[in-house]
This record gives C-alpha cells, structure tokens and sequence, in this order.
C-alpha cells in the first residue's frame, strides 16, 4: 500500500503577517539639514516619509530640514516623522540619509557602526574624515556608486536628467545683459546665427543639455571619446547633430566659434580621466560661457579645478570666459531633485523591507552592495580608494553568504 504525503495548509492573519515583516526590517532613519549655502536638496519628502512610516520604519528629521525645498516642520510631523531640534539626536539613527558626504563634526556625533548614505561629492571628502569614519567603523554608501539590473546608477541618471535641462536654461539666463553675458538669445532669430553649444560628454546629461539646446534653435556639438555612447545620441537626436571624439584640432576649431561650452562627463568608476586643458580653453571667444556639470567628480576642465576649493567663488572669469562652477546646478531647482531622488528611496527602503535590511540588501543585490565604498570602517571600493591612495578590500569578506 503506497502511502501519500498529506498536504498541510496554514493559515496566518494577513495584517500580523504584515506587522511582523516590517518589524523585522524596521529601521530608524535619520535626516539632518544640509548646509544651505552649498545643498538644498533633502533625500526624503515628506511624501516619501510617509511611505517609509507605513512600512514599519521610524524617521528623525532635524527641525527646519525641509524648509529649503519648501517644506515644512508640520508637513513632516503629519506624514509621521519626528521633529528634533538637536542635531545630536539625528544622529543617533542606525541610517543616516544625506545629500553632501559626512563632515569631520558629523561623523564625531554619529554612533559606532552607523550607516550612512550620501552622494560621493569628492571635493567635499577628505582623508580626515575617512579616517574618523573607519575608527568607527562606519558603513558609508555613495548614491553614485549604486547601480541596477542594467548597470546604470538611478540616483546619478535622476540627478544628470534635471542637470542636463537645467543647464540650457541657465546658459540662457547667463547669456543675457543682465546676468553680465555678451547679451545674445540661444536660438537667434531670423537674420542673426543661433548660440553654438558645446557640450563635452554623450551621457544622460549631455544627451538632456543636448535636446534642450535643441529645443530653443541652438546649433549642438557634442564631443565623447566612447563612440558608442555617440552613435546612440545621434540615433536619439537625430542626424542633424554633430558628434566627434576628442580630437585635438576639432576641438580648437570648434571652440573658436563656440558660445557655450558645457562639461557632461562621466568620471565615476572610471579607468581615466578626459580633461580639457587650459590650452584649449584659451581657443574659445571672448565673452564665451563654461558650465562644468562635473564639479563634484572632480572637473571637466582645468580652468575650473580651482572652484572645488571650499569658499571659492562659483561664477567668475577667467581668460576673458564666464565660468560657472556649482558643486550640483540641481540645487537650484531642489524641490524637483529631492522628489526625484525621493521616488527612488521608496523603491529601496520597500527592497529593504522584503530582502532583510541593508546587510540582507547587500548579500543579494550587488549593484546594491557595489554602493559603498567603506564597509565597517574598511575601504571597499577601488575607485574611492585610488582616490586617496587607500589599501581596498573586498566587501565580500565583510559579508556572510554574499
């Protein structure tokens, strides 16, 4: 007689279901302010906040973080956040959420074994801060670093795509008499040439600057070693755009008729650096306009090294060229990046939710772990670590089962 196997079902009340996964990944969340003169974009609304409340998570907000982006201390209050005036208290929180990398008198307030997250912002950190970081232990994620299924980073490609558009509108703004330009309208009009945009990398950025300089008559170049990323810009924009690597001479006798010159490149885990020299920045026209997107990856031209020294001026001349030089341009329009940036939180504090935290996170999703560049106080990065001349190790060897 063949004996079969009984079939047990089990019954478990959905809302205790619920209860005891979001109790089980719970995590408390701490937002500090930014300082405003440099950032005003904040990682989570209050939309956000809400979101992550309902999924079992606690959020500490420093009092007066929102105001920036226009939001305020009872907007936060009533999505469920805890407001507190002591920024020591924010920083209790076992998650950190920044946009700026952590200063040397953040990392003093934080706990042991904290995690925090911000853009890598390279300029802003510094061997001092990473050597606090590492006494204590700390696990630091760099949005720029993160990247999805397709290997491309959500949190950079947000940020690029409103870098992108919101460099063509403030070259516009620039250009004009009132700003100190040479008092000329991007797309021209009938009987006068259209402004000639430059811009110098074929990524997300690029291809937005790109289609908005389009958008307004502008006539656009774009430069790229990877002729790749060329051939598919062309296929996006259409025939019509010109393209060409970095050769030598096409770019002087392309900046000596140009009228923007727009920085776009992608220097992030990158094997080498393509940087315009000061040489060739002499072949521009006078009065020209130089907008560096790329300041926080440490410059896409020479001439505009010098302002990633803190206190340095943001807009000045130099060789007769406007330069404008911002740590991030989308911190001028930092209610639309902070909801963008905001949107892709929620999608990843619900991964965290389900795949058992940030360790259960980063055991199961590489282009999660690949995040951050110190895991318990060890660097885990190579390109973070080449920056500052730092021993790596493997992130692996820091997590179980990865």
């Amino acid at each position: 007689m063949m004996y079969q196997p009984v079939k047990v079902t089990s019954f478990v009340v959905r809302e205790f279901l619920q209860q005891v996964n979001k109790t089980r990944a719970a995590l408390t969340i701490g937002v500090p302010k930014e300082n405003s003169r440099f950032e005003k974009r904040l990682s989570l609304t209050p939309e956000a906040v809400a979101l992550l409340v309902d999924e079992g998570h606690k959020v500490i907000l420093e009092s007066g973080a929102g105001l920036p982006i226009n939001y305020s201390d009872n907007y936060y209050a009533e999505s469920g956040a805890i407001i507190v005036d002591s920024q020591a208290k924010v920083f209790e929180a076992n998650l950190i959420l920044k946009i700026s990398p952590p200063t040397l008198q953040e990392v003093k307030l934080m706990r042991p074994r904290t995690t925090v997250f911000s853009f890598l912002q390279q300029p802003m950190l510094s061997s001092i801060v990473l050597e606090a970081m590492s006494a204590k232990r700390i696990n630091a994620l760099a949005y720029d670093l993160v990247y999805d299924k397709e290997g491309a980073s959500p949190f950079a490609t947000a940020i690029s795509e409103i870098e992108g558009a919101s460099a063509i509108t403030l070259a516009a703004e620039l250009m004009s008499n009132s700003n100190g330009g040479k008092g000329i309208l991007m797309g021209g009009v009938p009987g006068v040439s259209p402004t000639e945009v430059v811009i110098i990398g074929a990524d997300v950025a690029g291809t937005i600057a790109a289609r908005a300089a389009f958008a307004l008559g502008a006539m656009v170049k774009v430069f790229d070693n990877d002729i790749n990323k060329l051939r598919l810009i062309q296929h996006t924009l259409g025939r019509t755009l010109f393209t060409s690597t970095l050769q030598p001479n096409v770019l002087r006798n392309t900046f000596r008729s140009a009228d923007v010159l727009i920085g776009a490149m992608e220097y992030i885990n990158q094997p080498h650096r393509d940087r315009i020299s000061e040489d060739l920045i002499r072949e521009l026209k006078q009065g020209a306009l130089i907008i560096d997107l790329r300041l926080a990856q440490g410059g896409c031209f020479e001439t505009t090294m010098e302002a990633c020294i803190p206190g340095a001026p943001t807009i000045f001349h130099k060789h007769g060229i406007l330069h404008f030089c911002e740590m991030s341009i989308s911190s001028r329009v930092a209610r639309t990046a902070s909801m963008a940036l905001s949107n892709i939180f929620a999608s990843l504090f619900q991964a965290m939710a389900v795949g058992g935290g940030i360790i259960g996170l980063a055991q199961s999703d590489h282009g999660f772990s690949s995040g951050f560049y110190m895991f318990s106080g060890k660097m885990v990065n190579p390109y973070v670590a080449n920056l500052f001349n730092l021993p790596v190790n493997d992130i692996g060897l820091f997590l179980p089962g990865y």
